[in-house]
């Protein structure tokens, strides 16, 4: 990865993003020395303009920002970095520095749906010790399918009565299930809905 930090007088804007809520987090400046701490560690860091110092997010209140990709722009003098917040990210308390909230009961229901599927692909590639989720990966793509088709049965069974909280638990038991075996085929749930959009034109 090639930054420019010449053009900037040694320092690159870093804008911070929510790798699983894509909510942008907040904007700190690299030195060549800040981002290759950033990449060793797999904690943001930052160099301090008005402190003349690094400092890594989270060093004094313990909310770090865990790094899951780092993207530079077409310029090669802005990062666009992915990471996963372990706490507040602004100094004032609030989820993010342009004091928006980054909490999934606030998404509408497309959103948490993309937000789902992002939790789904980060355990996959980032497992978390007595993770549901990471349990059915750790059994393979066939017990996948069949978990798959044991929620499917059951969302047709509690289809035949009237007891919509069942039925509702059931369809959601189902979509996520779905959603894991999506990441397991490494399909990600807009070819599903571009498939959709292809037979809804006809």
């Amino acid at each position: 990865m090639q930054v420019d930090f010449k053009k900037g007088n040694g320092l690159v804007p870093a804008i911070v993003q929510d790798a699983i809520t894509r909510r942008v987090l907040m904007l700190g400046y690299m030195n060549e020395e800040a981002f290759n701490i950033t990449q060793e560690r797999g904690l943001v860091t930052f160099y301090s303009r008005s402190r003349q110092k690094l400092w890594t997010k989270g060093e004094t209140s313990g909310n770090f920002l865990t790094v899951r990709d780092i993207i530079v722009d077409c310029d090669n003098d802005t990062l666009l970095i992915k990471a996963v917040p372990s706490g507040p990210v602004c100094h004032t308390g609030s989820d993010t520095c342009f004091d928006e909230t980054n909490d999934p009961e606030h998404m509408t229901s497309s959103e948490f749906l993309r937000y789902l599927e992002d939790v789904i692909i980060d355990r996959r590639e980032h497992p978390i010790e007595g993770s549901y989720t990471n349990h059915l990966f750790s059994r393979g793509i066939n017990k996948i399918a069949q978990k798959v088709g044991e929620e499917a049965v059951e969302l047709v069974i509690e289809a035949k009565d009237d007891n919509k909280s069942l039925f509702l638990g059931e369809a959601a038991d189902l979509m996520y299930h779905m959603l894991v075996l999506l990441a397991q085929k490494n399909i990600r749930m807009e070819e599903v809905v571009e498939v959709l959009k292809g037979r809804h034109s006809r």
